[in-house]
């Protein structure tokens, strides 16, 4: 929590030491050449709706000669979520799709029963500085979906809805919010919403989520008179209204949650599945080379840990 000063929380809302269940500090990984910050999952907490990963990529500036390489590896039993912010990737998977991720747009790869994919910094922009940032997240399926087919979807960030009103602007990135609906398909309720606030601006977090918490990308929130500064990630409790208010400088964050999983989930390396002898099946799958290739990608790959 922080120890910094505030004013009165407003009337109806609940004490930030009340509402925050959980503040987690990411901790520090490499992918592909450069680092990012891993808020789930985490010793404090495993999963926020369906959420099970939530990776902080960058914002870092690749220098001339330097590049995002992330070689093929496998998933099973989740969907992948790419957003970026600044920069772009290029996306393969076993499926055959060969597609740039451009900032604002989504990619949403379900990996059900097993998929390959490689994500790598586009030909013709490697050779000189690239500045990346986004976020690499995972949803994890349903129990009865963990074994369907494989797919992948790419939604533009045209198609996403967008919001501006009192300070507070954003774009709605997967799920429903104050009548808005994103296209992006689920299988699972889901709420995913990229958010700026002016400086004192206000927005109310609905409560009619199960499970919520927010990711401080840049700047200072405010929540019932404690101040949360840039990559923290605050995990609410269930049911209590929250207004989020934007710092002295603004603030820019994202927005995560939706319905709680009705069954735990194991998670090791790539692979998420509600049965552990599914994971030691998929860990064979790919030692033993019977997960499909990625076409275009066939040279390398990531070995099984």
């Amino acid at each position: 929590m922080s120890f910094f000063p505030g004013t009165d929380p407003v009337p109806g809302n609940a004490l930030a030491c009340e509402a925050i269940e959980h503040l987690i500090i990411p901790r520090s990984s490499d992918i592909g050449g450069f680092s990012v910050r891993r808020a789930l999952p985490s010793s404090r907490r495993r999963l926020v709706g369906p959420f099970i990963f939530f990776d902080r990529m960058g914002p870092a500036v690749l220098k001339a000669g330097e590049a995002m390489d992330v070689r093929p590896h496998p998933h099973i039993g989740l969907s992948t979520v790419t957003y970026l912010f600044d920069g772009e990737i290029k996306h393969r998977d076993s499926l055959g799709t060969e597609l740039v991720i451009a900032p604002g747009d989504i990619n949403l790869m379900t990996a059900g029963r097993g998929i390959v994919h490689s994500e790598r910094t586009p030909e013709n922009l490697r050779g000189h500085p690239l500045s990346m940032s986004g976020l690499q997240t995972w949803i994890a399926l349903p129990d009865q979906m963990e074994e369907i087919d494989p797919a992948f979807a790419h939604t533009s960030k045209a198609e996403l809805p967008v919001f501006d009103s009192g300070g507070a602007s954003g774009r709605l990135v997967i799920g429903a919010m104050g009548g808005l609906r994103s296209p992006v398909k689920t299988f699972s309720e889901t709420l995913y919403v990229d958010l700026t606030l002016a400086p004192g601006a206000r927005f109310p977090f609905d409560a009619g989520q199960e499970e919520r918490a927010l990711y401080v990308l840049s700047g200072e929130i405010e929540i019932a008179g404690d101040r949360f500064a840039a990559d923290q990630l605050l995990v609410f409790r269930p049911g209590d209204e929250i207004t989020l208010i934007g710092g002295a400088q603004g603030c820019h964050v994202m927005l995560f949650g939706g319905a709680a999983m009705g069954s735990k989930k194991h998670i090791w390396w790539n692979f998420v599945s509600s049965s552990k002898e599914r994971i030691e099946q998929a860990k064979e799958e790919w030692r033993t080379g019977r997960f499909d290739i990625v076409p275009g990608d066939e040279e390398e790959f990531i070995p099984l840990p």
